[in-house]
């Protein structure tokens, strides 16, 4: 079949995590989902008494089961399983003081699948769904605003005034860590908003069958306006089915009477709508997607959408068998180690055909339309087989797109948020032409030093597309404003007419809101369905024998002693603790006991909570009972003999303890789980660690994991995994329960407290930042987009609520997503798009918080300015998000094989477009390190062959990938190679009070090193510095403190703190890499003479291996497949 990564051809039908959406609230095709628990409270634990006793006991009658087990016998497949959604609880949306449960289900109906042409290898997709469950926790809508009550004129909370008293209302410019919180309701604490009329209406995440729906495509002409035209990037998303990226082999379409195969942005629209001027403001819908998706119970107002169903186009390109000879070997050498003298092959010599000027190629691509000095750069004809030094000196700076200098400066972060093509093509067909990915790569949640903290009674908000306004709105007038994605003029609110900052009236223009691309608005109790979560950890701790041996438990009671009054929450923060070997351990910490009780539940075939009140302690309350536990927890399991893990029952009553308010619960496992619910066995073949045919097993063996975390997603529980091992896990099973619940993993490899000091440093300081970081719960997040453009594919750690509303019961800053997208109708009639994305979340304190960033990129008709604004760092992360899936779909060597096409293809169209044929491999600037990314991706972990690699090592890679924001990636993919034997101030970066030195970036070749220098290679989670043989005593003393190359320990990790100024230089240095990222690295010092620098010289990209080609042989492979 062709190698490619087009979805129409069944790329996104894969085995991955979360690269594609299930509908809404599906449990299996006509399965039905009992209800777990009978909620008592908010909070409370399960209304089941259990006796509080040690030993087997069986469980009480009446117990509601740990995880529904009511599945089809062919709901799942090893091979190809289909999604399943999580146990979601239905409510009211005012919480009283008891709480009901509904039993869920969901029926399948017979509409043809939503695409017809999928590959071979995989089963029909899911058919759709009747009707949607409803839910106990609806999602919190990007697109709610803050409306009146249906109910009463009257606020049913302090209102905040602007026209009031100095404070009434609040706007700052404070770091995010000290953001103002809004006093929303004065009522007794942690309640939301009071009972209101619309408490009888039930909750679901999903639209109500009889509301209107948003239409699809809907056809708008804009209004012509006075003033500049700019676009709002928010806009709904239409109910779409995903083709499953997560271990599935199937997509899922949603009900009849959605659209079945793409994510659109445009709002419904009615002929003559946008003549008509609607408010910002909206009744109080009864159910959260009805406010993401602006579908209203009082919706005569606004117009019908027309029905669709039309399909996704291909996403934009589609790649050709790639040929056989890529897969074959090269000639291997018998000296596998790179050499330090010149590589190049014979052969490698200047063309003399005249090369193209600028003016010629100008011409030749039909003009440079405009495109300012950067992007002609960016169109510059480099011949890669000439130019051999194309690496920049330093890092290549962020892409700045072609706009005026006003939407520059109020434009998005690329840090935050960066599109793979800065300048976005007119129509799919001049997107198909360039050949080109397009998607967005977003890191939502990063730290900020400075975040604009907005409290305003008034969220204002697109009354049709449910946009948040933002700064490439257009104000018609002081009472209009036109949305910058569906072109709906709305009214200005009076209390919008008031500009905090300057504290004048008549200026909506100069509000923060519309002065800044990215804010935080504190949320009212419009934005709830249950008072806000309290913070809730729960640590789930391997205590069998191997567990103890490895050393890791005294390291992490100690880092959470350490860290205990740092961790995110308030005075209702909660904790507790289950410790597991062939048994469950449950510890009562409640206040007014002397010691903390360790409970033993022995019955791992039907888990039960010994005392479901005490076992999630107060903090404040229970703090000197978690600090006893802590110090003597590590010797209570020192002389066990216990080998068995079931991590699987552990986890199943990690998830009873945490249902009732949602949470965060940590695993720490060391091993494979042998008993119980979700045990496994070894799959991994060693002998095949080096294969160059086929990778086996990189999916799931079981779908337990997955079914867990679905059901942990929707009570608002997140896992995270930290697996500590020196033995295959099965991390490829193990993973799901993180992937699915929106949590994260930690992986370390040979971890022992003594033997591996590197990753005992890692594991102590990832803990410290794991255990202090910013934290969000019960987040949901959506991304709009201009009318004409949809998303079609979701890559992350996360669940897909309903087509378009990623599910994060956690959120937090280090976690990046990306999303594919493919341009429906012609953007001809707009020269700006726009896109925002609403982050939801409950912060640690207990207030509702929508964080808002938008990204505005000019719309564009010349195909030269395409090739101009490509961000080839966010390329090759999208295609590296795609190939991952398609390992686990297909194969890896499918995967491989589209990769090297995407080059070839993305080459030739430039190529043929330009009808310019120069000798060599031509490409434009901006695309110049496309193939030495590409080759890089080869040989990473996750996708090499020919190289020995753990199963568990080549699947983590996988998930950081799929999981990481785009600069820690693109660390993985293309370390950074420096020379720092020669560190000096000169071009130094002043940070503070510090001199940074900057050497200069280094290609990833042999030919680059010298015996008598010392170099230091940045991989992201490792740091590697190379001493040569003959490199200078001074500089061996003067940093390692070492007096010569021979007395360098052999596995030194640390670079000890001298008094002069080349170590102060080198540690200044090292600090400054280390502290730009949330994983430290790990630093190892290799000798010139050790066998530990074969690791090192596996990161040299452009050097040849004997599985792999070399940078020159893979530019000459290319050529060879263009010509073709």
């Amino acid at each position: 079949m062709s190698a490619n990564l087009n979805p129409s051809a069944g790329y996104n039908l894969n085995a991955t995590q979360n690269g594609g959406a299930a509908p809404p609230c599906q449990n299996g095709p006509g399965q039905t989902y009992p209800s777990v628990y009978h909620a008592a409270g908010y909070y409370s634990s399960h209304p089941q008494s259990y006796p509080p006793v040690m030993g087997q006991g069986p469980a009480p009658s009446g117990k509601a089961p740990v995880m529904n087990s009511q599945y089809h016998p062919s709901y799942y497949h090893n091979s190809h399983p289909q999604p399943v959604q999580p146990t979601v609880r239905a409510g009211p949306p005012v919480y009283d003081a008891a709480q009901t449960q509904v039993s869920q289900s969901c029926s399948a109906t017979g509409a043809p699948p939503s695409s017809a042409h999928h590959a071979p290898q995989h089963p029909p997709p899911f058919k759709p769904l009747t009707s949607y469950p409803a839910p106990y926790y609806a999602p919190y809508p990007a697109s709610q605003g803050l409306a009146a009550t249906a109910a009463s004129s009257a606020p049913l909370y302090p209102v905040a005034s602007y026209s009031s008293a100095p404070g009434a209302n609040q706007y700052s410019t404070v770091r995010s860590s000290q953001a103002p919180q809004a006093q929303l309701y004065q009522g007794p604490p942690g309640i939301g908003a009071p009972p209101t009329a619309v408490s009888t209406a039930p909750c679901t995440y999903a639209r109500p069958p009889s509301g209107p729906q948003v239409a699809v495509n809907g056809q708008v002409s804009a209004v012509s306006s006075p003033v500049l035209q700019h676009y709002d990037q928010t806009q709904p998303v239409v109910t779409q089915s995903y083709k499953a990226l997560d271990g599935d082999g199937a997509g899922e379409r949603p009900p009849s009477g959605t659209p079945s195969n793409s994510v659109h942005s445009s709002p419904g629209h009615h002929p003559g709508a946008d003549s008509s001027t609607t408010g910002s403001s909206s009744p109080v819908p009864n159910n959260y997607e009805s406010l993401e998706d602006g579908s209203y119970p009082d919706s005569s107002s606004l117009p019908p959408p027309p029905p669709s169903s039309k399909a996704v186009p291909p996403f934009g390109y589609s790649y050709p068998n790639l040929h056989p000879a890529y897969q074959q070997k090269p000639a291997s050498r018998t000296d596998t180690t790179p050499s330090y003298g010149g590589c190049n092959p014979p052969g490698y010599q200047p063309f003399s055909q005249p090369f193209p000027n600028m003016s010629q190629l100008s011409t030749a691509l039909g003009g440079l339309s405009g495109v300012p000095e950067l992007q002609v750069e960016g169109l510059r004809p480099v011949n890669l087989l000439q130019e051999r030094n194309i690496l920049p000196p330093s890092p290549l700076p962020d892409p700045e797109p072609n706009l005026s200098a006003d939407l520059r400066k109020v434009n998005c972060s690329p840090d935050t948020f960066r599109c793979t093509l800065t300048n976005i093509p007119q129509t799919q067909a001049l997107l198909n032409k360039a050949k080109l990915p397009l998607g967005l790569l977003l890191h939502p949640f990063r730290d900020l030093t400075q975040l604009p903290v907005i409290t305003s009674n008034t969220i204002v908000r697109c009354r049709s597309c449910r946009t948040y306004i933002n700064p490439f709105v257009t104000f018609l007038d002081q009472r209009r404003w036109k949305c910058n994605l569906c072109y709906r003029v709305n009214d200005v609110p009076d209390e919008f007419m008031y500009n905090p900052v300057t504290r004048s009236y008549g200026e909506p223009h100069k509000r923060p809101e519309v002065q800044n691309s990215t804010v935080e608005f504190i949320a009212s109790s419009d934005y709830m369905l249950r008072p806000p979560q309290p913070a809730v950890y729960l640590f789930v701790l391997d205590v069998s024998h191997n567990a103890v041996e490895t050393g890791y438990l005294t390291i992490f009671c100690q880092s959470l002693l350490d860290n205990l009054d740092k961790l995110p929450g308030d005075t209702r923060t909660r904790l507790g603790f289950v410790t597991f070997d062939s048994t469950i351990h449950f510890y009562n910490l409640q206040e007014g006991l002397s010691q903390p009780q360790m409970l033993v539940v022995s019955d791992i075939e039907d888990i039960f909570l010994p005392t479901p009140d005490s076992l999630l302690v107060n903090l404040k309350e229970s703090r000197e009972l978690v600090k006893d536990l802590l110090s003597s927890l590590p010797g209570m399991f020192t002389h066990t003999r216990e080998t068995h893990s079931a991590l699987g029952p552990a986890l199943q009553a990690a998830y009873k303890l945490m249902s009732p308010t949602g949470g965060r619960v940590s695993v720490f496992q060391t091993q494979l789980p042998t008993q119980g619910a979700g045990l496994l066995q070894s799959r991994e073949d060693p002998n095949l660690r080096s294969s160059t045919k086929g990778v086996q097993h990189l999916g799931p063996a079981t779908d337990f994991y997955k079914k867990l975390a679905l059901d942990c997603s929707g009570q608002q529980i997140a896992v995270d995994l930290f697996l500590l091992t020196s033995q295959y896990s099965d991390l490829a099973s193990l993973a799901c329960v993180a992937k699915y619940s929106a949590g994260s993993i930690y992986y370390y490899p040979s971890f022992h407290h003594v033997h591996n000091l590197p990753q005992l440093e890692k594991f102590q300081k990832d803990l410290q930042r794991y255990l202090t970081r910013k934290i969000g719960f019960e987040a949901v997040m959506r991304i709009r987009c201009t009318k004409g453009l949809s998303i079609h594919t979701f890559h992350g750690n996360f669940f897909v609520r309903s087509t378009d509303l990623l599910s994060l019961a956690n959120v937090n800053p280090d976690s990046g997503f990306a999303v594919q997208m493919s341009i429906d109708e012609s953007l001809a009639d707009t020269s700006l798009t726009c896109f925002q994305a609403a982050l939801l979340y409950t912060s640690s304190k207990g207030k509702r918080r929508i964080r808002v960033h938008t990204l505005c990129l000019p719309v564009v008709s010349q195909l030269s300015d395409v090739f101009a604004g490509a961000d080839i760092q966010a390329v090759t992360c999208l295609l590296a998000n795609m190939a991952i899936d398609r390992s686990v779909s297909s194969s890896l060597s499918d995967a491989r094989d589209a990769l090297v096409n995407a080059v070839v293809d993305s080459l030739s169209a430039y190529r043929n477009t330009s009808n310019l044929q120069p000798a060599g491999l031509v490409a434009p600037s901006a695309l110049r390190l496309f193939p030495l990314y590409v080759l890089a991706l080869l040989k990473q972990k996750a996708l090499r062959t020919g190289t020995s690699t753990r199963l568990d090592d080549r699947v983590f890679a996988m998930c950081e990938f799929k999981s990481q924001p785009l600069q820690h990636v693109m660390r993985l993919v293309h370390p950074n190679l420096y020379r720092v034997d020669n560190l000096s101030d000169q071009g130094a970066l002043h940070l503070n009070d510090r001199m940074v030195p900057q050497p200069q970036l280094l290609q990833l070749t042999a030919e680059k090193l010298t015996r008598e220098g010392a170099f230091l290679m940045d991989c992201g989670s490792l740091l590697y510095l190379w001493v040569g043989k003959s490199c200078s005593e001074p500089f061996i003393r003067d940093v390692l403190g070492c007096p010569d190359h021979s007395s360098i320990p052999q596995n030194m990790s640390q670079i000890p703190e001298l008094d002069n100024p080349s170590s102060a230089r080198m540690r200044t240095f090292l600090s400054w890499l280390q502290e730009s990222r949330s994983f430290w690295p790990v630093l190892h010092v290799v000798k010139d003479d050790a066998s530990a620098k074969t690791s090192f010289f596996q990161h040299l990209v452009e050097d040849r291996t004997e599985s792999a080609f070399s940078y020159y042989e893979f530019l000459l492979h290319i050529q060879q497949q263009m010509s073709k």
